[in-house]
């Protein structure tokens, strides 16, 4: 049996500030516009609320938060990119779609060092494209929220 290993992935991009992100299309269930959250009081601060995917109830996490980056501009809707983590949906709020790109997989390496901290932490590595970095979201990583996270802790 000959067992033969992609050269190249597809991988679902978008913006969150001014990162450039992708998750491959396999963990991508759906993306939403102007989706309804209805905030959850006492939640994570990350946690912008809950959405109904036909019935399905989904966490809404805004990536802007859990990235340490200003909010959204007021009045901004987010795009909703539903992906799946421990079998569950969870929606990431992001500022917009950029494509499907393919990547190829010789071209993956680890974020550089000038990367932030909390940037590092919820990214596997970076695929250096011709004018810019395309950073591989963890998403295992960045649905996991902890309880007690203090941003200033992680500057």
């Amino acid at each position: 049996m000959v067992i033969t290993i992609p050269s190249s992935r597809k991988l679902c991009t978008f913006r969150v500030g001014d990162l450039y992100l992708g998750v491959d299309v396999l963990d991508v269930q759906e993306v939403l516009y102007h989706q309804e959250i209805t905030e959850v009081p006492g939640s994570h601060e990350t946690v912008s609320g809950l959405i109904n995917l036909r019935g399905q109830v989904a966490a809404a996490l805004d990536l802007r938060v859990r990235f340490q980056l200003p909010v959204r501009a007021e009045g901004v809707q987010p795009v909703h990119v539903v992906v799946r983590s421990n079998g569950e949906a969870v929606s990431l709020l992001v500022d917009e779609i950029i494509d499907v790109t393919d990547v190829q997989v010789e071209d993956f390496e680890e974020a550089p060092d000038t990367v932030p901290a909390a940037t590092r932490e919820l990214i596997k590595g970076a695929y250096k494209l011709k004018d810019q970095l395309l950073f591989t979201l963890d998403i295992d990583r960045t649905v996991q929220l902890d309880p007690f996270f203090n941003p200033e802790d992680h500057s």
